[in-house]
């Protein structure tokens, strides 16, 4: 991977490129997170890839270089009560805008993973699997999924008995047997649980 993408931008006459991917939105807890990353043009980070096809260990090595080396990165969230609000789509959308807004440098193009945009008001462009291909998609991938884990396991020590720790609030056999033993908590996304919660309303 190299900064084939980035430089197409600015060949265009973009100034400021930055690159924008979610962590989050198939869990059955808490908030969907997005990152977005500025990197300087040309910077090399070894092992760079998908945050999904690296290790843990990788994650928050290559977490803590990006943060350093990165001319900015932003994060933005929206929280279980959002996605219930306004669906996991949205939720991810204003997640995304949330991080590109945040950043110190106002970029003027985004490349977005995935196939939808979330018309955050500057140009994009989206990109299957970006975060294989982009370099700046693929460090937001890592900044994003690292600051979830790492909000989750504070949320493992509230909420021992979820044992979010092992699975970061995805659906896991383990997951659906505590929710069926204690209930739903305060960070569950309801909207994802209706088949649960009807059984608990029915009876």
């Amino acid at each position: 991977m190299d900064y084939e993408f980035e430089i197409a931008a600015m060949n265009k006459g973009f100034k400021t490129v930055c690159g924008v991917d979610e962590a989050g939105r198939g869990p059955l807890a808490g908030p969907v997170y997005a990152a977005a990353v500025i990197l300087p043009t040309g910077l090399e980070i070894a092992g760079l890839n998908d945050s999904k096809k690296l290790t843990e260990k990788k994650r928050e090595e290559l977490f803590d270089i990006i943060t350093k080396e990165a001319v900015c990165y932003s994060v933005g969230i929206a929280d279980e009560k959002e996605i219930d609000e306004i669906n996991i789509l949205n939720a991810t959308f204003l997640a995304m805008k949330r991080a590109i807004n945040g950043l110190e440098i106002r970029p003027d193009f985004a490349y977005i993973d995935g196939n939808r945009a979330p018309n955050s008001g500057i140009s994009e462009e989206t990109v299957v699997k970006g975060d294989g291909k982009v370099m700046s998609v693929a460090a937001a991938s890592i900044i994003a999924k690292v600051s979830r884990d790492r909000f989750m396991l504070k949320k493992a020590e509230e909420y021992p008995e979820y044992q979010f720790e092992k699975h970061k609030g995805y659906g896991t056999r383990l997951h659906y047997e505590m929710i069926e033993k204690y209930g739903v908590s305060p960070i569950h996304r309801r909207s994802f649980l209706k088949k649960i919660l009807g059984d608990e309303s029915n009876g």
